[in-house]
């Protein structure tokens, strides 16, 4: 790899690691500029690859995340107990799917998936400003447990776009609201994402020096988009999530 190559990863980081904290789904930016560099140097499984590296600066970018969101007291750690196991265990299935899929199948069915998804928040977009639970003082239904037991195989899958899938968990079947939701979906993400990085790992699908690359840029973005969220509050977050769902269902799309 060239010296342009990681000063282009450098700047996606810090692109990609404000986006993924507001809202998600920046990741597939990265995955597509990973996939496109990794093809032009003729490495074989290029997406299997990308898929893994990225995780490197999504698991760095959520504990930064985590760590400043729980300054501000934002982070429900009764809650992060619960739903962190279910979901974990979902990762490492998805994970164990994703490195051993058909790369074309792969694209595909990540193609349908996000359109999917941008129902989810178009459907009620005033539920996302409406949450009033702080913190969880229950434990929460076997329906809630089930719901987060599949966002996990999808993050083990793909990972890009699963905060999306926990903002709405969060605030529909929770009653977070976008912010608080923010704080939890961090916390919860980069447990899962520390399980799915050793799957791709154990496979070879990861690339250290790329993921470190990408990490020091996304770290910076995540500090960035943690402050932004605490300063801005719920009205910009939401918008700024409607925006990134479109641009991620345009993209797969034409890259499928």
């Amino acid at each position: 790899m060239d010296w342009f190559f990681y000063i282009v990863i450098f700047i996606t980081g810090i692109v990609t690691g404000f986006i993924n904290i507001l809202a998600g789904s920046g990741s597939f930016i990265t995955l597509s500029i990973l996939i496109y560099f990794f093809n032009l140097h003729g490495i074989a499984e290029p997406t299997k690859l990308a898929n893994g590296t990225k995780r490197i600066a999504i698991l760095l970018q959520n504990m930064t995340a985590t760590l400043s969101f729980n300054k501000e007291k934002l982070v429900d750690w009764k809650g992060v107990l619960y739903l962190a196991p279910p979901t974990v265990i979902g990762s490492i299935l998805g994970s164990y799917i994703a490195v051993n899929m058909n790369e074309e199948l792969m694209n595909k069915i990540i193609a349908v998936i996000m359109v999917i998804m941008i129902f989810f928040i178009l459907k009620n977009p005033k539920k996302w400003l409406e949450g009033k639970v702080e913190k969880l003082t229950q434990r929460p239904k076997l329906l809630v447990f089930v719901f987060f037991f599949f966002i996990g195989v999808y993050g083990g899958f793909i990972q890009a776009g699963v905060g999306i899938f926990f903002l709405v968990a969060m605030v529909m079947t929770i009653g977070y609201n976008v912010v608080r939701a923010n704080a939890m979906k961090v916390a919860v993400n980069f447990i899962m994402t520390a399980f799915a990085i050793i799957m791709f790992a154990l496979n070879g699908s990861v690339d250290w020096q790329t993921g470190i690359v990408l990490s020091i840029g996304s770290i910076i973005g995540a500090k960035f988009g943690t402050s932004y969220t605490i300063k801005h509050g719920s009205d910009r977050v939401q918008l700024i999530l409607i925006v990134v769902m479109a641009f991620s269902a345009v993209y797969l799309f034409a890259f499928a």
